[in-house]
C-alpha cells in the first residue's frame, strides 16, 4: 500500500492530518511510510491533479476524491466533517475511507 499526504508549505492543516494518519496507520499495525509530497508550484498542483492542502492518497486514489475534475491549483482543501468543516479529514473519516477501498496490507 502506497500512502501520500500532498501538502503545500505554509498550510495550516496539513500536520494535523498528518498525524491523524499516522494514527490510523499505527493502530492498525501497517507496514507502510506515508510519502510527504509537497506541491510547490502552480505547476506542480496541475501536474499532479492537486484539489488542495492536505490531500491524502492511497495507491494513487484519493480518499476524499471531489466529484469535480480541477486542474489543480496551490490552495486550502475544506472538508465536510461531522462537527462542521474543517481542514482536515477526522480520524473516523479517514478510517471510514481506509476500509471502504484501500487494500490494506498487515
Amino acid at each position: 500500500m502506497r500512502v501520500e499526504l500532498l501538502y503545500f508549505e505554509g498550510c495550516p492543516s496539513y500536520l494535523l492530518a498528518e498525524e491523524r494518519l499516522r494514527q490510523i496507520i499505527a493502530e492498525r499495525g501497517l507496514n507502510t511510510d506515508i510519502g510527504m509530497v509537497r506541491v510547490e508550484t502552480d505547476e506542480d498542483a496541475h501536474r499532479l491533479r492537486f484539489p488542495g492542502s492536505p490531500t491524502i492518497r492511497v495507491d494513487g486514489r484519493d480518499l476524499f476524491p471531489t466529484g469535480e475534475e480541477r486542474d489543480g491549483a496551490l490552495s486550502c482543501r475544506i472538508y465536510t466533517t461531522p462537527e462542521g468543516l474543517a481542514g482536515a479529514p477526522t480520524v473516523g473519516m479517514i478510517r471510514q475511507a481506509l476500509g471502504r477501498g484501500a487494500k490494506v496490507d498487515t
